[in-house]
């Protein structure tokens, strides 16, 4: 199969799909593969890495995009990339159908196949950790009074306290931003709805500044906090939210709201998607920081993680075709979002209020 690795456009991403000693597996398969010039530079993965390792350099994403079938990337497909698009394409990237109609709209038009990475994986994007521990440093630094913050020190000293922080979540994210801070030697309160993640949680730093809780103790909380790190996965169509906007006015001079979920309008109702250009705004007097590709600060290590998570399912893709490779993975097989102007992802047909195929109907029909 021709596999084509465009570079990233979204703003302040540095991230790669795939670092060259990915792609050396994929052309020992049998595959040919296309890069674009400089897409691994920010990546510290020069264009002769990938020469090396078999791939051939094309000088921009209109080239890539014309010569491979499978299109592999990090980020959503944007605007100026959607006039590239071919039916016979397969795209796998992080997608979020559901929150991007337009996006959506285009693929159904152009009639191609489009897998959701983000949904793909059985034991959560490795990608997710990073987003938790540099939003949790992003959280301390907002902190620094020369930021606007409460002015406290993430570290106990002086007979005053280290800095508190409200994690919300404490799954693969919330663990994250949870460790980076216990590290730092802060005041931690996590919560979370699962009983089975709060157990984790209080038996793996039961030696540390952590209380452990339930989410519906969150109110609690609030006053008393320096920054909230947002880490919960709001679904889509729910229209109700974990800090609502009345809330806002509990917080204390100075505390901060860090989304690192960055749902729009989700589990915090007044975030909205930021970037690393422009990371902070103010609602009611409570900065929010909400850049929606945190990974994208690290793209060293966040593109070795993320290829080796994908790495599988790209050689099935490319070995079998995308019907047989999710029929034999139902992991894979649960980012299936389009095929052919039909949609197929539950989640966004929803949230759309359009009509779909389910993924099951359509596998069996082929």
């Amino acid at each position: 199969m021709r596999i084509g690795i465009p570079k990233e456009i979204k703003p302040q991403e540095g991230r790669i799909a795939l670092l060259p000693r990915q792609v050396e597996r994929l052309v020992q398969a049998g595959h040919r593969v296309f890069v674009e010039s400089g897409a691994g530079r920010i990546s510290r993965s020069e264009d002769r890495e990938y020469e090396q390792a078999g791939a051939a350099i094309l000088s921009g994403p209109a080239e890539v995009f014309a010569a491979a079938e499978l299109i592999v990337k990090v980020k959503e497909i944007l605007p100026p990339e959607y006039p590239l698009l071919r039916g016979e394409h397969i795209i796998l990237t992080n997608i979020h159908a559901a929150m991007n109609r337009e996006q959506l709209d285009t693929f159904l038009q152009v009639g191609l196949t489009a897998i959701s990475a983000e949904n793909t994986h059985r034991f959560g994007s490795p990608n997710c950790v990073l987003a938790g521990e540099v939003g949790a440093l992003e959280a301390v630094r907002l902190c620094l009074a020369c930021y606007g913050g409460t002015g406290r020190h993430f570290m106990g000293h002086f007979g005053e306290s280290a800095l508190k922080v409200l994690v919300l979540g404490l799954g693969n994210v919330g663990r994250g931003a949870v460790r980076t801070l216990l590290g730092l030697g802060a005041t931690v309160i996590g919560l979370d709805v699962f009983e089975g993640a709060r157990k984790a949680a209080a038996l793996d730093w039961h030696d540390r500044r952590m209380i452990v809780g339930e989410i519906d103790e969150l109110s609690n909380y609030l006053e008393d906090v320096d920054a909230v790190v947002n880490c919960v996965l709001w679904p889509k169509e729910r229209t109700d939210h974990l800090i609502p906007r009345e809330m806002l006015g509990r917080f204390k001079p100075g505390a901060v709201i860090v989304d690192i979920s960055c749902d729009q309008g989700g589990a915090v109702e007044t975030c909205r998607p930021t970037s690393w250009a422009e990371p902070v705004y103010e609602v009611d007097g409570v900065r929010h920081f909400c850049v929606d590709n945190i990974p994208g600060a690290v793209p060293v290590t966040a593109s070795a993680g993320y290829g080796e998570a994908l790495m599988d399912k790209i050689l099935a893709i490319a070995a079998k075709g995308v019907v047989q490779a999710c029929k034999d993975d139902p992991w894979l097989a649960r980012g299936l979002t389009c095929a052919g102007g039909t949609l197929l992802l539950e989640e966004a047909a929803r949230y759309q209020k359009r009509e779909f195929t389910t993924v099951q109907e359509w596998l069996e029909s082929r």
